[in-house]
């Protein structure tokens, strides 16, 4: 896929008024992913992308633990929009990307992102002395 076909589709999944609305949306998804990712998860995902696309997930510096609800506040913050309104455009990014990669890089991507997502709740759990296993 091509840079200009993936933020047009991005534009459109979003329902974004002008494709630098999509790049902003694009710019702010994929940095926050590639903080998430860990083992070089960020850079085997960032070749597989278009040049321009792939550059917005080489961005961090490091790698930081953090669960899904912080990786929306994250976008939102970076793209300076309500909250709502960056899960809207994130899961747009995101499935865009889906179409982009192979269905074995996008496998990789979520399995690390469920484990650290696991590991902060049960951080979380802890730090409240609660057991992240029962059913409250």
């Amino acid at each position: 896929m091509l840079y200009d076909e993936f933020i047009g589709r991005v534009q459109s999944r979003a329902r974004l008024g002008t494709s630098a609305d999509a790049v902003r949306a694009t710019r702010a998804t994929l940095e926050v992913l590639g903080q998430r990712l860990f083992g070089g998860e960020a850079k085997d995902l960032a070749d597989k992308l278009p040049q321009e696309v792939g550059y917005y997930l080489r961005q961090a510096e490091t790698s930081e633990r953090f669960g899904l609800d912080e990786f929306f506040q994250r976008v939102s913050e970076r793209e300076a929009v309500d909250l709502p309104v960056a899960v809207h455009h994130a899961r747009a990014v995101v499935s865009v990307l889906r179409d982009a990669v192979s269905l074995s890089e996008i496998a990789d991507v979520w399995a690390n992102f469920r484990r650290t997502t696991r590991h902060c709740s049960s951080r979380a759990a802890k730090r409240s002395g609660k057991d992240v296993r029962s059913k409250e």
